[in-house]
């Protein structure tokens, strides 16, 4: 757990201190890039629905340590929607580019309520991240549904 914390933080601060463009040397860096974040963040969101939903035994630790990798995760991809990253091996719409104030829209919304289930998570109860997890689901849902190719 500590090495996840330990990329965490460095993507984090990577991210943090370069300027969106200057990121990524060209788009497919920044596919490759938002495609990881993405991986990282449904695995780690992915136990918390198990957890949720009973697939899986509830332990408030690891709640709490999944719902903060997800909170940190939950903010790296959007500077890899950059100019060119429309084309390649993405399953991003053209929507995300033609809809751009809908889709940060949508990004804020997903992150916001990714706040909350953190929040609830870290209160240590199963119900508490049994409410948060279905409105940060569909907030999650939402996005794929409209911007994420099949």
């Amino acid at each position: 757990m500590k090495q996840t914390w330990s990329i965490v933080a460095t993507l984090l601060a990577i991210t943090l201190a370069t300027p969106t463009q200057a990121q990524f040397a060209k788009p497919e860096d920044a596919i490759k890039y938002r495609k990881a974040s993405f991986n990282v963040m449904a695995a780690h969101f992915g136990r918390l629905g198990a957890m949720a939903n009973g697939r899986m035994p509830y332990d408030a630790k690891t709640a709490a340590e999944n719902a903060e990798i997800v909170a940190v995760m939950a903010k790296l991809p959007w500077a890899a929607f950059g100019e060119g990253t429309d084309k390649g091996d993405t399953r991003a719409k053209p929507e995300i580019w033609k809809e751009a104030v809908k889709y940060k829209d949508a990004a804020d919304k997903m992150q916001a309520e990714i706040v909350k289930l953190n929040t609830a998570a870290k209160a240590g109860n199963i119900d508490a991240l049994k409410v948060a997890f279905g409105p940060a689901a569909a907030s999650c849902k939402a996005c794929h549904d409209a911007y994420r190719k099949d």
